[in-house]
């Protein structure tokens, strides 16, 4: 069903403007980056807002419809900045004030927040169309830019599996109604069989996201099919 717009329409370009969301971001990255994380921050909403925008575009929803997947996207991880256990709650808290104050309908914000408080694997489900979308695009976001920490002796599991990875696509195939995530790793630096120890979860969660969205998930790791 269509969400219906008037002249309160927030646009993704609006919102990646906002000062207050700017820093919330900008701390999430260095809170967590002291304790040893991958990044969170500006780079990580960028890439999920543009990826859970073309998730729903590549499946012909509605253009209003992409836009609060992006504008879902941009602040999923927000409440990082607070503290990394449920931050879906924490953000989706956060976001209903944030698009409050920015005059979204409450009939976007309901798709917007109930996405941002089930993107984690712990604990979310694809209980809309936005969810899903962001929760494919979430968990896509592999690559060793997210590494913070530069001292490679002192990598861990997640920092070994996203310095590994050399690329990653997501791509939307309507016709066959799959979404396959596509990763090159470099596997002299960590094994395949180290991506799934830390991430068997998520890609779970995107085969049910997928499933949500009438398609099916498929991983395709150095070009072999895996799932």
């Amino acid at each position: 069903m269509s969400v219906a717009t008037d002249e309160r329409t927030l646009t993704i370009a609006q919102l990646r403007a906002d000062h207050e969301v700017n820093v919330y971001l900008t701390r999430s990255t260095q809170y967590l980056g002291s304790l040893g994380f991958t990044e969170h921050g500006l780079r990580h909403a960028g890439i999920v807002s543009a990826l859970a925008y073309k998730v729903l575009q590549e499946l012909e929803y509605p253009a209003r419809e992409c836009e609060l997947a992006a504008i879902a996207g941009y602040l999923h991880d927000v409440a990082n900045m607070i503290n990394r256990y449920n931050h879906g709650g924490s953000g989706a808290i956060m976001a209903y004030n944030i698009l409050t104050r920015l005059r979204m309908p409450p009939e976007e914000i309901a798709l917007v927040i109930s996405a941002i408080g089930n993107h984690e694997e712990e604990r979310g489900n694809a209980v809309n169309h936005v969810a899903a979308a962001l929760i494919l695009a979430d968990k896509s976001d592999v690559h060793r830019a997210r590494v913070t920490n530069r001292d490679f002796a002192k990598f861990e599991i997640h920092d070994r599996v996203n310095y590994a990875a050399e690329s990653g696509k997501l791509l939307v195939d309507k016709a066959s109604r799959t979404v396959t995530l596509h990763v090159t790793i470099d596997t002299e630096i960590c094994p395949v069989m180290e991506y799934f120890e830390i991430f068997l979860l998520r890609m779970v969660m995107c085969r049910r996201a997928a499933e949500f969205l009438d398609c099916r998930f498929k991983l395709v790791i150095n070009d072999y099919d895996l799932l």
